[in-house]
């Protein structure tokens, strides 16, 4: 019953997040073809203040309230005024940080758009708590609902402003009317009256700690490559590079991370059936990795064909970035289910730790990366980094649930081998088109679905069943 409910939640989850991806993946395609990459990449500069200062005072209070044996009025009422007072502080440190930010990076406009994408989580602070009843039982058809129409709302509002020649405020329209939307309807589904109170801040206070500086420490971590090639690049390579960026991680996002959340109330409900949570964190760690893996292999296969069938001729330069990018996500994907694992088993601890050393490295290799090889020395940064993370959560795995490193490989070889046929079969493929002067949309559609039959076929000459990976030894 529990594994029916995880996958339905999953699928709820993965669909919400898949709807809203979609709706602003073809907002940022009918944006992408009247704004130009340096309106890009201004937003980017203005949204990665934002993005650090967010996820610096982040009160991650509904995975608080999961992670609770019993939820009363009380506790949502103690989340809503943390909620808050995050809102107000975030507001205030965005607005205080807006005129020397401007300064840093040279450009007057970053003020008052700073300002304005302030706005969005602010919004987001205030998400309804009670929806958490939801999440407790599993149930996030509610969570569907809120998102996808929110991300609806926004998408009309970004296309309506950019046609009514408001330039890169359309980027900004849209985000923060998302959040707001997103918010109004939490509550609308969820009833729940306001109430100001901190009486139950103590049993928060033990999760939000460790978890609170992790999350700092993620936020600088995950900014970090783009604060430091915004200093020394131009918007319009800025705009490509970030554009690359978030196109590599669209895939994995849309479909491992919402898959995620399931698990944390999965994972706390069998927290003292050692061996079953070894079981489901291998099913997790394989499903994970039979995700990513092709998708992000096969994006960076088809990175150019891609770039010129969403973005268009201006965007050639974020192919190649593309390419790479795409590359170090496939085993960056690998840590989330020991993060859902960690959080649901209240060792937050280690999350802090992973992300310190995320961050550390970080800090060395991109700047040496740059030193040596520009903006490609940053990205192979980054496929560095993830490969550290990958070597770090296996031993992770292996100290807090006991899960041996050869068990988790042992699911993985076979994924492993599946993407070398599918890789090898694309790039054959590709080798005997080439010059067959096809429309590019067509040779695309071939290519990934040759890949999908090929990756699939692979899987199952294997062995391996899709009804569910079965954990080794």
């Amino acid at each position: 019953m529990l594994t029916t409910k995880t996958l339905l939640g999953a699928g709820w989850t993965v669909s919400a997040r898949l709807a809203g991806r979609l709706v602003d993946f073809v907002t940022i395609l009918v944006l992408a073809r009247v704004l130009t990459p340096a309106d890009f990449g201004l937003t980017a500069i203005a949204t990665t203040l934002i993005s650090v200062v967010d996820t610096v005072l982040e009160v991650p209070v509904i995975l608080a309230l999961i992670s609770l044996g019993r939820v009363t009025k009380a506790h949502m009422d103690t989340a809503f005024t943390l909620g808050l007072l995050r809102g107000l502080v975030l507001t205030v440190v965005v607005l205080s940080a807006a005129w020397p930010f401007s300064r840093i990076y040279h450009d007057e406009r970053l003020i008052s758009l700073v300002a304005v994408l302030a706005i969005g989580p602010m919004a987001r602070s205030l998400y309804s708590p009670s929806m958490v009843k939801y999440a407790r039982e599993l149930s996030f058809r509610q969570g569907f609902t809120a998102e996808v129409a929110g991300k609806l709302i926004a998408s009309t509002i970004a296309i309506s402003v950019v046609f009514l020649g408001g330039g890169y405020w359309a980027i900004a329209a849209g985000s923060v009317s998302g959040s707001v939307t997103t918010t109004l309807i939490s509550y609308l589904i969820a009833g729940y009256r306001p109430a100001l109170s901190l009486s139950r801040f103590s049993e928060f206070s033990t999760f939000l700690g460790w978890f609170s500086t992790a999350q700092i420490l993620a936020a600088l971590s995950w900014q970090y490559d783009r604060i430091w090639v915004g200093y020394f690049i131009s918007k319009a390579d800025l705009g490509q590079f970030t554009m690359a960026s978030d196109l590599s991680v669209l895939p994995t996002q849309s479909l491992i991370g919402p898959a995620m959340q399931p698990l944390v109330a999965a994972f706390a409900r069998i927290n003292d059936d050692r061996e079953r949570v070894r079981s489901a964190y291998l099913k997790a760690s394989s499903f994970t990795m039979m995700l990513a893996a092709p998708t992000s292999i096969g994006m960076s296969l088809t990175s150019d064909l891609i770039v010129d069938v969403l973005l268009g001729a201006k965007w050639i330069e974020a192919a190649v970035y593309l390419q790479w990018l795409a590359l170090s996500v496939v085993l960056s994907a690998f840590y989330q289910p020991l993060h859902s694992l960690s959080i649901a088993t209240n060792r937050t601890n280690l999350v802090f730790r992973l992300t310190l050393v995320e961050l550390v490295s970080r800090v060395v290799l991109v700047p040496a990366g740059y030193y040596f090889y520009s903006v490609m020395g940053v990205i192979a940064a980054r496929v560095a980094v993830s490969l550290i993370m990958f070597v770090l959560s296996l031993l992770t795995a292996r100290h807090l649930i006991g899960v041996r490193i050869a068990s988790v490989l042992g699911n993985l070889w076979k994924v492993g081998a599946a993407c070398a046929a599918m890789a090898l079969s694309v790039l054959l493929l590709r080798y005997g088109l080439a010059g067959r002067d096809l429309n590019t949309f067509i040779e695309l559609g071939v290519i990934a679905g040759f890949g999908v039959v090929a990756y699939v076929g692979a899987l199952s000459a294997l062995g391996v069943r899709f009804k569910g990976l079965q954990p080794v030894g």
